[in-house]
């Protein structure tokens, strides 16, 4: 893909049909379902050699009320990681078939805690089903492929590429900061939602991440039209981006995008909406 400032976080469905079974290369199927069923569907069909995560039980912490999803402690993930054969200086690459919504919540997750070798593959199982690539359907043996070696990661973090709460407010209407919402418009403007309160974060910015990729398919636009996009919602370079939504799952994406571009100074709103709008201490638009 053309224009992006950080090419090497976006896999090609070629790039990685050269490295499957290299040491250090692991590939990880984020696909998922809420009935918890992303498991199955990995063995139904996956690439060679990929193992499968549920972002939702192995990466995610929630509040009291169970609304509000914040990235796992330090421990959950280095043992997530040790489950999937991740290790310091291993280089992960990650896939799904949701436009890479949970793709980017797990390329998030281990960029948060100092990961620095990791993409997404750029249109996702379909574009590599699509392809006639090879598709491993036989019975899944239990463990990592017997190629790889045992791996230890050392969490770093959670650093700056996360936000809480209180964080945002003390960014405020901040001229050095872009909130950017990546939800709806609907959701945006406080025309639906589940929470107590509908609307926005005063200040942000509605940047609808459905909007990044070419129409119909699950592969990004390119750096041109990706720009396009921030363009026509006023964002600009040189400033600290903080990207959210109500799951922390588009905002990740927002923010893959961001870095994807050239953008240095992106965090995520872990949060999100589902915290701020629940709470009657905070400012809200509509």
């Amino acid at each position: 893909m053309s224009g992006l400032a950080r090419p090497e976080l976006l896999a090609t469905t070629e790039w990685l049909g050269e490295q499957i079974g290299r040491s250090g290369i692991r590939i990880l199927d984020a696909r998922w379902r809420p009935d918890g069923r992303g498991a199955d569907v990995h063995r139904a069909g996956r690439i060679p050699g990929s193992v499968h995560v549920d972002w939702r039980t192995e990466l995610i912490d929630t509040d009291e009320s169970g609304e509000a999803l914040r990235l796992a402690s330090p421990e959950r993930v280095a043992a997530a990681a040790e489950r999937l054969g991740i290790g310091d200086g291993t280089t992960v690459v990650i896939y799904d078939d949701t436009r890479s919504l949970f793709a980017a919540r797990v390329w998030w997750t281990l960029r948060a805690y100092g990961m620095e070798s990791v993409r997404i593959l750029d249109g996702g199982f379909p574009a590599w089903e699509d392809e006639g690539r090879p598709v491993t359907r036989s019975v899944l043996e239990p463990g990592l492929p017997s190629w790889t070696l045992p791996a230890r990661f050392t969490p770093r973090g959670p650093n700056r590429l996360l936000l809480t709460t209180a964080d945002v407010q003390g960014l405020l209407l901040s001229p050095d900061v872009t909130l950017l919402d990546a939800r709806a418009p609907a959701e945006y403007h406080g025309l639906e939602g589940n929470t107590r309160r509908l609307g926005h974060i005063p200040g942000a910015v509605n940047v609808p991440v459905g909007g990044m990729h070419d129409g119909g398919s699950q592969r990004l636009r390119d750096g041109a039209g990706l720009r396009d996009r921030l363009h026509a919602a006023n964002v600009s370079r040189g400033r600290r981006m903080v990207t959210y939504d109500g799951s922390g799952v588009s905002a990740a994406k927002l923010a893959f995008v961001l870095t994807l571009l050239g953008h240095e100074d992106v965090a995520v709103y872990d949060g999100g909406w589902a915290e701020w709008g629940n709470r009657l201490d905070l400012p809200v638009d509509r």
